[in-house]
């Protein structure tokens, strides 16, 4: 079994994004591998260590330097990496998840992929619609927010988050599309070694123009702004204060 998985460079999570220029700055910012995608990363790792995939092998769309990020999908366990490149922001500005899931589908009928696991969103645009769509152009089976996966005979049970809890689906058989939840698993650390050895692993890079997909996005973004400054908090003296001020300043209790 073939998995590919998706890689995504993001703005690190722990910065705090500046907007200048009617859009997000990004320069001399931190950048790393999208959280969610971290998790879909260790899941196929982990399915290679049980002998259920022969192959593990990242994907990442964007500029020169996603080769950073695959290389940590690399030093994590991933065998190779596909590096389909471009210019445009990936952040929703010029590369949308439309034409992100078209160049998905050109790796995967190339690569004949059995099983393709994603994030189930990316931390900066939070669209979470790559993986769907992704199923729905190559005609396959698709379960989002996987928060536990165990294979069963030529398909596999799948446990998802819900808004009421979770619930599980089955997949009777394989080809898939499975987008990952935080609760999956805790991706590892890549070690020393690990890094080393990921810098001499296979990354191939397409042109994502040489693919014959419409990367024009179909929703301009016309505006970027930050949110509003929060007003200053006050200290209050006690408790009945506090249901006092809640109750006759914020109308928030009756």
């Amino acid at each position: 079994m073939r998995i590919l998985v998706g890689v995504k460079r993001v703005v690190d999570y722990a910065v705090k994004v500046r907007v200048q220029n009617n859009t997000v700055d990004l320069s001399n910012v931190k950048m790393s591998l999208n959280p969610f995608c971290e998790i879909a990363v260790e899941e196929a790792v982990r399915l290679k260590e049980k002998k259920a995939a022969d192959e593990v092998v990242a994907v990442s769309v964007g500029p020169k330097q996603c080769t950073e990020t695959l290389r940590t999908a690399l030093a994590m366990g991933c065998d190779r990496a596909i590096h389909i490149q471009t210019d445009r922001r990936t952040d929703y500005v010029d590369l949308q998840p439309f034409a992100v899931a078209h160049l998905f589908q050109k790796v995967v009928e190339q690569e004949e992929a059995d099983l393709v696991l994603l994030g189930k969103q990316g931390i900066d645009s939070d669209c979470g619609q790559t993986g769907p769509m992704l199923a729905g152009l190559l005609g396959w089976p698709q379960v989002t927010f996987a928060a536990k996966m165990d294979l069963e005979g030529d398909g596999m049970m799948v446990e998802r988050e819900t808004d009421a809890g979770t619930e599980t689906i089955k997949i009777p058989s394989l080809p898939a599309v499975v987008t990952c939840d935080l609760r999956l698993n805790e991706p590892r650390y890549a070690t020393l070694p690990n890094i080393m050895k990921a810098k001499k692993k296979k990354v191939d890079t397409i042109a994502a123009d040489d693919l014959g997909v419409d990367l024009e996005p179909h929703n301009p973004v016309l505006d970027i702004f930050e949110p509003p400054p929060r007003k200053e908090g006050i200290t209050v003296e006690s408790v009945d204060d506090l249901l006092d001020k809640l109750r006759n300043e914020a109308k928030v209790l009756k």
